[in-house]
């Protein structure tokens, strides 16, 4: 070995030992306690990458905007409960009067936020509202009396909200949509769930609007409106790719009056308007009626600008007690079929 090698391999040695050169170590994650009177905003600006803000028992009148990814914000269970604030916040979740944000771009989305175990009580907008998320994950949330949407999603991706239950919100307790503010084709949603949550007391209890290759399983559905809106129109690529199965739909007879876009909405259970290749079996679908052109137990009616639905496939379902009927096409959409469903009244007959 030569003498300047003996050298070299001499500064490798004394570089390692010193650490110059080592990657940087990763940081800690940590759990960061929010206690009554303290901010959990505060804790969210602090916090890194795969840290967790826990929230103690208590009321905490403050709006929360969370745009970082790998975060966790979880409270104690419904004794956990953000509240409208006395001061409308500085950020902009506060300044739109919605309880909790998750902000992202569909460019640079916000990926990896969990928001678990805690209550959003009387939000003036929406309960908790996420816009270019990728992996959200919502969980044994209860969202009461918004303004708005309980629970709503836009430019999401892989969602999961599961567990949650959404009470006496003023329009849906669950909102998953491609883009709120423009007009544009189904998003695919990249197998995004709505699973196990409970809505009550809604306009709607879920609206899917717009999306695609999404999943809604073993949910319950009771005193709104309607149940369950699955929505698209004429856009490119349309709205479809559904699946609504192993669902509670019933007594969703609530009155909410017509608006400048929908007639008068009551004894709706599952409703498909302008969307394809949807499937919806093994729901058990009862105790619908109201004078609204939604009525029955599931009903296929063609959309607000006249998409039709196609394609379609309804089966396995039980359906009981639902008027003006269990199983209804009120469309002209053609390849709908109704396949194997337990029910006794249905428009046109022959469906059952």
């Amino acid at each position: 070995m030569t003498k300047q090698q003996i050298m070299y391999l001499g500064s490798v040695a004394l570089l390692m030992a010193s650490g110059v050169g080592a990657a940087a170590p990763k940081p800690v994650p940590v759990t960061r306690t929010v206690n009554p009177g303290q901010s959990i905003q505060a804790a969210v600006n602090a916090a890194k990458p795969g840290d967790t803000i826990q929230i103690a028992p208590g009321t905490y009148r403050e709006s929360v905007q969370i745009a970082k990814s790998d975060l966790t914000l979880r409270g104690s269970g419904r004794s956990t409960v953000i509240a409208a604030p006395a001061v409308k916040p500085a950020h902009t979740c506060g300044q739109a009067g919605n309880g909790i944000c998750v902000l992202g771009t569909s460019a640079k989305p916000v990926r990896n936020v969990r928001i678990e175990s805690l209550r959003v009580l009387r939000a003036k907008k929406n309960g908790l509202w996420a816009s270019g998320t990728d992996r959200l994950s919502v969980r044994q949330v209860t969202v009461d009396k918004s303004g708005n949407w309980g629970i709503a999603t836009e430019r999401s991706l892989r969602t999961e909200v599961v567990r949650n239950t959404a009470r006496d919100n003023a329009e849906s307790g669950i909102f998953l949509s491609n883009t709120v503010d423009s007009e544009a084709g189904a998003t695919d949603a990249r197998r995004a769930v709505v699973k196990e949550n409970l809505m009550t007391g809604n306009r709607v209890g879920l609206t899917v609007r717009r999306l695609r290759n999404l999943t809604v399983e073993g949910n319950a559905f009771t005193a709104n409106c309607a149940g369950v809106f699955l929505v698209g129109d004429e856009g490119v690529p349309r709205a479809g790719a559904l699946t609504v199965r192993r669902n509670w739909v019933h007594n969703n007879n609530k009155l909410c009056p017509k608006t400048a876009r929908l007639p008068v909405i009551q004894g709706a259970g599952i409703v498909l308007t302008g969307v394809e290749r949807v499937t919806v079996e093994d729901n058990t679908v009862w105790g619908h009626a109201g004078s609204s052109p939604f009525a029955g137990g599931i009903v296929l009616f063609k959309s607000i600008v006249g998409a039709p639905n196609s394609g379609n496939v309804i089966r396995d379902n039980v359906l009981l007690n639902n008027a003006t009927a269990d199983l209804a096409n009120r469309d002209t959409g053609k390849g709908n079929r109704f396949d194997g469903n337990f029910c006794r009244v249905s428009q046109p007959a022959g469906l059952c």
